[in-house]
């Protein structure tokens, strides 16, 4: 047996990621087809009013999704009723039992903790509210509206595994397991990385907390690194957001440790500027559509009203920006 063997990592499949990589970067990963409906411009809300509850709206995802949807159902002629619960539970809470009170036409829930909102959404369903969602997995949804999780959660993975050489500690942020699309991630990289014994996770886990979540991100990084000072005891840092990723990437920085690269989810502008710059840390961020979710969401429950049969989820493609490409997604995406 050869040392290539053994390692179970080696020059074959240091290629196989190299031409991955190379495939994303030119834009063909995680585009997904969706499902084939009536045009928008045929929908009508008219008459109709439609609770919109969001989680918060302290993020570029959050906020441009939960806007989008009060535009949306304002454009096809409904009126929103529109509540944030500024990240607070309890609100949130308050807020789901505030709505089923005033018997919308429907809900639309944008993220929460599972465990928190689930019992709510079953309240709603139960006094025949219909409740749709924005990136929440709950069998109380009749449909929910995402990007593909999945493909994002295994391709960041890959990414980061062939940037980094397929060996090395990488730290992990893992504060949000409750929120599905945080859930699905994470077990992607799980998964990826079990396949590359060369590849450790630190352990313990970093946890994102809100609100000051670049703060302590940055925090949490500054101790990591006192722990391990030396070049190379670290390749790479991972959240399945990315304001920890910002975070992360200001404390690299500002530590001299631009070697280690970092890696999240989203898409927000701040983050995508740092992919583009060629000295920073940021390798890499996957680019959704939060604006493009909350419209269809919205459109969706148009056609739910009007006695369409709607999936079970309905897929907005992502586009993974690394430094290759980022330029690109950027322009296509409108972000910049």
């Amino acid at each position: 047996m050869d040392n290539e063997e053994k390692s179970g990592f080696g020059r074959r499949e240091l290629l196989k990621l190299s031409v991955l990589a190379g495939t994303v970067a030119a834009g063909a990963g995680l585009l997904r087809p969706q499902p084939a409906f009536a045009q928008a411009g045929e929908l009508s809300l008219k008459g109709k009013r439609i609770g919109i509850s969001t989680a918060g709206t302290d993020h570029f995802f959050d906020l441009q999704a939960y806007n989008a949807q009060i535009e949306e159902v304002k454009r096809l002629g409904g009126e929103p009723i529109a509540v944030d619960a500024g990240r607070n539970d309890g609100k949130l809470v308050a807020q789901l039992q505030t709505l089923i009170a005033q018997k919308p036409d429907a809900i639309v829930q944008l993220l929460g903790t599972l465990t928190v909102i689930d019992p709510w959404l079953k309240k709603a369903r139960d006094a025949g509210i219909p409740v749709l969602t924005i990136d929440v997995g709950s069998t109380n949804s009749l449909n929910n509206s995402t990007s593909d999780n999945w493909g994002i959660g295994k391709d960041l993975a890959l990414q980061l595994v062939s940037d980094i050489g397929g060996e090395g500690n990488i730290v992990v942020f893992n504060g949000f397991y409750g929120v599905t699309p945080c859930a699905i991630r994470y077990d992607q990289l799980v998964n990826v990385v079990k396949y590359f014994p060369k590849v450790k996770i630190i352990q313990p886990e970093l946890r994102d907390v809100i609100p000051n979540t670049v703060q302590d991100a940055f925090t949490q990084i500054t101790a990591i690194l006192n722990k391990y000072p030396e070049k190379g005891s670290i390749k790479a840092v991972w959240s399945a957001w990315d304001i920890p990723q910002l975070g992360a990437t200001q404390a690299l920085t500002a530590a001299g440790r631009t070697e280690i690269k970092t890696y999240g989810v989203d898409g927000s502008p701040e983050v995508l500027q740092l992919v583009a710059d060629p000295s920073s840390p940021a390798a890499a961020d996957v680019a959704q559509q939060p604006a493009e979710l909350g419209r269809v969401a919205i459109q969706n429950v148009a056609r739910l009203l009007a006695g369409e049969t709607l999936p079970r989820e309905t897929y907005i493609p992502a586009i993974l920006a690394n430094k290759a490409n980022v330029k690109e997604v950027s322009k296509k995406l409108g972000i910049g």
